[in-house]
This record gives structure tokens, C-alpha cells and sequence, in this order.
């Protein structure tokens, strides 16, 4: 039987004190999460080692930042982090953004901080 997953169901945990990641997908290969992030909250700058991601905004505006670039992501957009390149993403908008994160492989584990600079 195949069961749907929705944020109802998935695995819950919490990132940054206030931000919400839900693991919709979490197998060996493949990660996808949908996170939340309040206004004015978001990640610190870092890099995966091996993971590459997919972002793509379900609701909200998300500043990505993406090898020094910076990118304004609206719903129904998204943006591809190769490996090896540092980046943050943070919610700048008048709402709660709400996003998909896909990672191949999962990123979690992966996580390299970089300074601010």
C-alpha cells in the first residue's frame, strides 16, 4: 500500500531555535524536507561536502545566498546549491517561508560552517 506523507505525518525536528524541518523523504540516496522559517530568522553560511540541494519556495520569499551571490526566491520558485559552495538561506518577507529541500545525498551529517566574510 502506498501511504502519502505530508508535514501531518513526516518525522519533526526543530533547527536554529525556531525554525521546523519536516523529513518528507530521508533514504540513503535522497532527502526531502520541507522547512519553515519565521520572519527574520534563517541559516548561518556553510557548505556540504557531498550533498547538492534543490530549494524551492512553497509559500514566503527567500533570500538565498549562493557563492557570494544573492538571489529573492517567490513561491513556486527554486534555485540549485552544487556541492563545495557556500551558502544561506533566510527569510527577509512579512511571512513565514515555507520551502522544499531536496539533497542528494542527504545533507545532514555534511554540514561544514563557513565564516562570515
Amino acid at each position: 500500500m502506498i501511504l502519502a506523507v505530508s508535514k501531518a505525518n513526516a518525522e519533526h525536528y526543530v533547527w536554529g531555535q525556531q525554525c521546523d524541518g519536516w523529513h518528507l523523504l530521508n533514504l540513503p540516496s535522497l532527502s526531502v524536507i520541507q522547512e519553515r522559517v519565521p520572519v527574520g530568522a534563517g541559516e548561518v553560511r556553510h557548505y556540504h561536502q557531498q550533498a547538492q540541494q534543490f530549494f524551492f519556495v512553497l509559500s514566503g520569499v527567500a533570500m538565498l545566498e549562493v557563492g557570494g551571490e544573492c538571489t529573492r526566491l517567490s513561491r513556486g520558485q527554486g534555485c540549485h546549491v552544487p556541492a563545495g559552495v557556500a551558502h544561506l538561506l533566510y527569510n527577509e518577507g512579512p511571512e513565514d517561508l515555507e520551502f522544499l529541500v531536496v539533497s542528494v545525498p542527504p545533507a545532514h551529517g555534511d554540514r561544514v560552517p563557513v565564516a562570515d566574510g
